[in-house]
């Protein structure tokens, strides 16, 4: 039998979605420095990902600029081993050779000299400060896309004349920075001075280069007693064609010895070392997880403490209608709201690190949309599970015993 209407019970309330945040809101403004230190944990583990995550890709990018604007499409070959062990040698056609490949649009090469450099006499012979010297030709440069940053180059009217070019360490390591045309520097090369005419700027695909001193082609013949072998073929091919020419260069360069010439592609080189980041990445994203969790504990301790010191609120809520769902939904909604304060806290930070450590190494700031995204998502599923114990709790309690 159906009761009489005026004696039926009413129908609890549903709160519509703001009104739930606003109750956890609430909770937060009454206790603004307890809100404030549980969200920094979860902050801090968040800043950490997204920095983590979003500078090797700032680093990344930056490499892909580096190498675009350098060129992929280089390729080096150098002599190896004999069959016996000992050390091969190019021949001296090796140059002339490379360039008869189709897809190749330039090459040349330098060769190894036994002559060490100095900065004056007074230092010791054997004192060479890890600096070789190269004989080179003008076209070297060119070859290699690098840039003279003080003075000038190798040219064909000087190639008979005691010069040498530096390379951007060399220069930093002999200690010197400019160079005056009335008297310009000169160095000590074996047991002759030569003149420094230029200082190369930093070469990343030839950092041999960088380290040397380049002198010409013939006064290395004749005053360093150069052999005229090169030691390294620097070739530039079709970029859509570096893969065949890659397999073709050791016959070509040594007929009768392919396998005593090793040929690499220095771009690869710069690719695997950013890789080896990756591992220094995955350990620093494992930190910022933990102290992501660290976080997360934090808040569902915060929860439970803020139950336990609300119970007459709600006891009170309970008397007067509320339902265990809605008690549940306040407190969830309360973590929920912290831990995503926090996550967007967080995000600012990591976005503000990334930027300030890419400006530092003049590298594009790139924010991955995902690491963004996920750090207020993350955060926000921590607070959820954080804050399910403590809502569940809270929604158990009797309102007479609650009031008690």
């Amino acid at each position: 039998m159906t009761a009489p209407p005026e004696t039926r019970l009413p129908e609890p309330a549903r709160l519509k979605p703001p009104d739930v945040f606003a109750l956890g809101a609430h909770g937060m403004r009454t206790r603004p420095v307890r809100a404030v230190l549980s969200a920094l944990g979860i902050a801090i583990g968040v800043a950490a990902m997204v920095a983590v995550l979003a500078i090797p890709a700032s680093g990344a990018q930056a490499l892909h600029d580096r190498l675009a604007a350098l060129g992929t499409n280089l390729l080096t070959a150098g002599p190896g081993k004999t069959l016996f062990g000992d050390n091969a040698s190019l021949p001296d056609s090796a140059v002339p050779m490379a360039k008869r490949i189709g897809p190749v649009q330039a090459a040349a090469g330098t060769g190894t000299t036994s002559a060490g450099v100095r900065r004056s006499d007074k230092i010791a012979a054997d004192d060479t400060s890890g600096l070789a010297v190269y004989a080179a030709r003008p076209d070297l440069l060119g070859v290699l896309g690098g840039k003279v940053r003080v003075g000038a180059f190798l040219a064909a009217g000087n190639q008979d004349y005691p010069v040498t070019v530096l390379g951007s360490q060399a220069a930093a390591r002999l200690g010197i920075d400019h160079i005056d045309p009335a008297r310009p520097p000169q160095v000590l090369i074996g047991t002759q001075w030569f003149t420094v005419t230029g200082i190369l700027a930093p070469m990343p695909l030839a950092p041999e280069i960088e380290r040397s001193a380049l002198v010409g082609w013939d006064v290395a013949k004749r005053l360093l007693g150069f052999d005229g072998h090169p030691s390294t073929v620097y070739v530039r091919a079709e970029e859509s064609q570096v893969d065949s020419v890659r397999t073709v260069l050791a016959a070509t360069l040594s007929p009768q010895a392919p396998n005593e010439v090793e040929v690499r592609r220095p771009s690869d080189a710069l690719a695997a070392q950013k890789l080896t980041d990756t591992t220094y990445s995955a350990l620093f994203l494992g930190l910022g997880g933990v102290a992501l969790l660290v976080g997360g504990v934090g808040v569902a301790n915060t929860m439970v403490i803020s139950v336990l010191e609300r119970r007459r609120e709600i006891g009170l809520r309970r008397a007067l209608g509320a339902t265990k769902r809605q008690i549940r939904g306040q407190f969830l909604a309360e973590s929920v709201l912290l831990s995503g304060l926090g996550g967007l806290a967080g995000v600012l930070a990591g976005v503000l690190v990334t930027a300030g450590y890419a400006l530092s190494q003049g590298w594009p700031a790139v924010l991955p949309s995902a690491a963004l995204a996920g750090g207020v998502g993350v955060a926000a599923l921590v607070g959820a599970v954080a804050g399910a114990y403590p809502a569940m709790r809270a929604a158990r309690l009797a309102p007479t015993q609650a009031l008690a």
